[in-house]
């Protein structure tokens, strides 16, 4: 007799065994000395994050010619208010 544990084979169990054994908590442990934010988040991937996303917009507007910031600004403009070009 093998000691491998059968496989079900209807779709919904099989479904619920794989979700099952990838969702056990005993598997990796997280680490316990992080800091979190007061809405639970990692403190230092917010940081990092944010430091991101403060630059990123001028940066892509300063890469951008002035024909290609129109075109956009005139295409949300349109999708915002429902005109058509």
């Amino acid at each position: 007799m093998s000691s491998k544990k059968q496989l079900p084979k209807d779709a919904n169990q099989l479904t619920k065994s794989i979700v099952d054994f990838v969702t056990t908590e005993d598997k990796v442990e997280q680490p316990k000395n992080e800091e979190l934010t007061a809405d639970g988040k990692n403190a230092a991937a917010v940081a990092l994050g944010r430091k991101g996303g403060l630059k990123g917009g001028k940066a892509r507007a300063e890469s951008l010619s002035a024909k290609r910031r129109k075109e956009i600004a005139q295409k949300a403009a349109a999708a915002r208010w429902g005109l058509k070009k």
